[in-house]
């Protein structure tokens, strides 16, 4: 869960991860049947992501599923900007309007040899900030009026990162800068 913005609404998807990682805690003994109940209940009523933190603060994070998430990134008008020490997930469900997106790699925990980026962007910009060694692969993506600033890989050595970009882009931009 997000530490930083605990007044966010939870979403459905953000309750049923909690739920996992108590019945995950359970099994493994770190709580007994009661407080299963108790705190499964409290997760699927809860209302804010600092809620749903609170249940699971006392529990070890598994570092072996961050990879598995997925981030979703869905957005209508600003930007959206993931940078500095982050943990990229395997899977990236892009979905805005009118929305300047940035993925900046350069400081990033990557987990994963692959990251599969699915798009459905409309009228936006998509920015890649990132080492020398990340290729990005535009094959399985639909573009409509919109336009690829990527630049071709030189290196002969293999990518820390692959990143397949899927989807559909409609009057948008992928610029990719090298850092």
């Amino acid at each position: 869960m997000p530490n930083d913005l605990p007044d966010l609404r939870a979403s459905h998807e953000d309750r049923d991860r909690v739920v996992d990682v108590l019945r995950i805690a359970a099994g493994d003994g770190r709580l007994d049947a009661e407080e299963l109940d108790i705190r499964l209940e409290s997760a699927l009523t809860a209302r804010t992501l600092g809620e749903l933190a609170e249940l699971t603060a006392d529990l070890p994070s598994a570092p072996a599923t961050k990879a598995k998430d997925v981030l979703v990134v869905e957005q209508h008008g600003g930007k959206y900007i993931r940078e500095g020490r982050w943990t990229v997930p395997a899977r990236i469900e892009l979905r805005t309007q009118l929305c300047r997106v940035t993925f900046d790699f350069t400081h990033a925990e990557i987990t994963s040899d692959v990251l599969r980026i699915e798009t459905d962007m409309v009228h936006g910009k998509l920015f890649f900030v990132g080492a020398r060694d990340i290729t990005i692969d535009t094959d399985e993506l639909n573009l409509t009026y919109s336009k690829l600033k990527l630049r071709r890989k030189i290196s002969t050595e293999a990518p820390r990162l692959r990143v397949e970009l899927t989807g559909r882009l409609l009057h948008a931009k992928v610029i990719e800068r090298r850092s």
